[in-house]
């Protein structure tokens, strides 16, 4: 760091350092080593609240179930991401930060609140239903009820990620970039991906 600051004095002339980042090796482990433990022990925490929130939910699907489903789909919408700045890590060199993991944290809130809510107006329906509706055509009349909010409510949001991600600054293009891949694989997620599982797992509990 030194030699590089007295190389470009030399050539550039009197050079004033406002700010110098450095992360070793040794924080860097410590730092993917807490993201991974902070993401598991909210998806825990998680798993338990649902299963609670739903536990008068028990038919034809266990509580504990919308859990896991939810679980699973927070961890689909956290892996997108991952694997689209993997690739542009190799190429761009983009680089995992503690901004990038406030995001992956943020991208999880925002996915799971998502399919909770389609989630809760199945809970919804479910206990009004008749003896004649099925299972499959209460999940598919809870989803046309709440299609619309999810993406209203989603491309609002990457409205406004996409403002940050074209004209904020170079320090927030990146954070704005992992949460607008976030947004939509989420958004995704929750109608494609949650309520189908939900659907699949009681067919095949027959």
């Amino acid at each position: 760091h030194q030699n590089l600051l007295s190389a470009m004095t030399e050539r550039f002339g009197e050079l004033t350092e406002n700010r110098f980042d450095f992360i070793g090796p040794v924080i860097g482990q410590e730092l993917a080593r807490k993201a991974i433990w902070a993401v598991i022990a909210t998806l825990f925490l998680i798993l338990i609240y649902i299963t609670w929130a739903f536990r008068k939910v028990s038919e034809p699907v266990k509580s504990w179930k919308y859990g896991l489903i939810t679980i699973f789909t927070g961890f689909h919408d956290v892996i997108v991401p991952l694997g689209v700045f993997s690739i542009l890590g190799h190429f761009l060199n983009y680089q995992v930060d503690s901004a990038f993991i406030a995001a992956i944290l943020t991208i999880l809130g925002y996915s799971i609140n998502d399919t909770i809510v389609v989630f809760d107006r199945t809970r919804e329906n479910l206990q009004d239903v008749s003896s004649s509706e099925t299972f499959e055509r209460v999940v598919d009349r809870s989803l046309n009820q709440t299609i619309v909010r999810s993406f209203n409510t989603s491309v609002t949001v990457l409205l406004a990620l996409l403002a940050v991600l074209f004209f904020g600054g170079e320090t927030t293009r990146q954070f704005a970039l992992a949460l607008a891949i976030g947004v939509a694989t989420g958004t995704y997620s929750s109608i494609f991906v949650a309520s189908p599982l939900l659907v699949v797992w009681e067919k095949f509990r027959k």
